[in-house]
């Protein structure tokens, strides 16, 4: 098959660059495989480095003030797609699917749009859309569940879970995790290390882990330590952990280019979004590393694991749910490390790549097939 992936983000692209650069790296080896993306952005980066794939400077503008960009844009595109006869084309966001379909061709390409996020599909744009897509890939049930209910339930709906690299996301060894985990508590074994490398966006709830914690009694709450990577918060934010009384516990290290040592140093993790989230990446990179996880019960979040095996679920935004969780953390250290083993197990079973890859190409297929 002749593929071309789009993506309209600039920057980073957070999940979409993940999603988009890993389908690409695997199937390259037996598909001729092309990028549409943002020059300066992650993808473009990301993509010309992978053997075999083709990457195109591409920009996705958006918005009536920017209409003669998106004219060049859009002429830039329809010449791409003329000269390139592909047989699908899968985009990944509302910017790249508007602008790819102003820019199909007489004979088009067979249309795929993956729903990364939870946002309400509504209105017109959305309903003229729907009809000329051909399959929609939802991240997770919950998600296809949602689309059956808009102008989507007339295409062909498949959901294939997103799939993270489980070899490079694996437990460490025994020592070098402890000597990770020393460097977050100066050695205070007692301390309870809760993380996660979701980021900082608001949410993604983490400021409601903080007012849950301020909820705990403080002999509780001195136990527990939070490590949160990612963008730098809101000095409003920083201001209310400060009024809490939680600004040594709680712990900002930043964006890091390999979250891993962070994550080897967890206890547990944690993913408190209670908006936008679909399934998580980081959740799924998490536990493929061994670590159990703190979930709200949104979205299609409750699917990456089994309630009290390898995690724990709660309602969103009840910061007293979360206090109470966090307790019974504290209350079952030793029971830990067997609930992370089993949450590899469940990323070794389910989340790995290959299958992620295989089951995809396996809707591209069926898509060209039923064409």
């Amino acid at each position: 098959m002749k593929l071309l992936y789009t993506n309209f983000h600039a920057g980073d692209g957070g999940g979409h660059t993940t999603y988009i650069r890993a389908l690409a790296a695997a199937l390259a080896a037996r598909h001729e495989v092309h990028v549409a993306a943002p020059p300066g952005s992650r993808l473009n980066r990301e993509a010309r480095a992978l053997p075999g794939v083709f990457v195109i400077d591409q920009p996705f503008p958006n918005g009536l003030n920017k209409w003669k960009a998106r004219r060049r844009a859009r002429a830039r595109l329809a010449a791409y797609l003329r000269a390139q006869a592909f047989d699908v084309v899968h985009v990944n966001g509302s910017a790249d699917h508007r602008l790819v379909l102003s820019a199909m061709p007489a004979t088009r390409p067979s249309l795929v749009w993956t729903k990364h996020n939870s946002k309400p599909v509504r209105g017109l744009g959305a309903w003229l859309r729907a009809r000329r897509t051909d399959q929609v890939i939802a991240v997770c049930d919950y998600t296809r569940r949602e689309l059956l209910h808009t102008a989507y339930r007339h295409c062909r709906l498949d959901t294939v879970y997103n799939g993270v690299d489980i070899e490079h996301w694996c437990p460490w060894p025994a020592e070098l995790a402890a000597a990770e985990r020393r460097r977050w508590t100066g050695g205070e074994d007692s301390v309870l290390l809760l993380g996660s490398n979701a980021g900082t966006a608001s949410y993604k709830g983490w400021m409601d882990l903080v007012e849950a914690l301020a909820l705990l009694p403080e002999a509780t709450r001195r136990q527990v330590r939070v490590l949160l990577a990612g963008v730098p918060p809101k000095a409003e934010e920083l201001a209310r952990v400060a009024e809490l009384g939680l600004s040594d516990q709680i712990v900002f290290p930043g964006v890091l280019s390999d979250p891993r040592p962070l994550v080897a140093a967890l206890d547990a993790g944690f993913v408190l979004s209670y908006d936008v989230e679909t399934i998580s990446f980081a959740c799924r990179e998490m536990m493929a590393m061994g670590k159990p996880m703190l979930l709200t019960d949104y979205a299609g979040l409750p699917e990456n694991l089994e309630s009290g095996v390898d995690g724990w679920l709660v309602p969103v935004r009840d910061r007293s749910a979360i206090a109470a969780s966090v307790a019974n953390l504290l209350a079952q250290r030793d029971a830990l490390p067997s609930m992370g083993a089993a949450a590899r197990r469940h990323a070794e079973r389910e989340f790995g790549l290959p299958l992620f890859v295989e089951r995809t190409e396996a809707v591209y297929e069926r898509l060209i097939a039923a064409r």
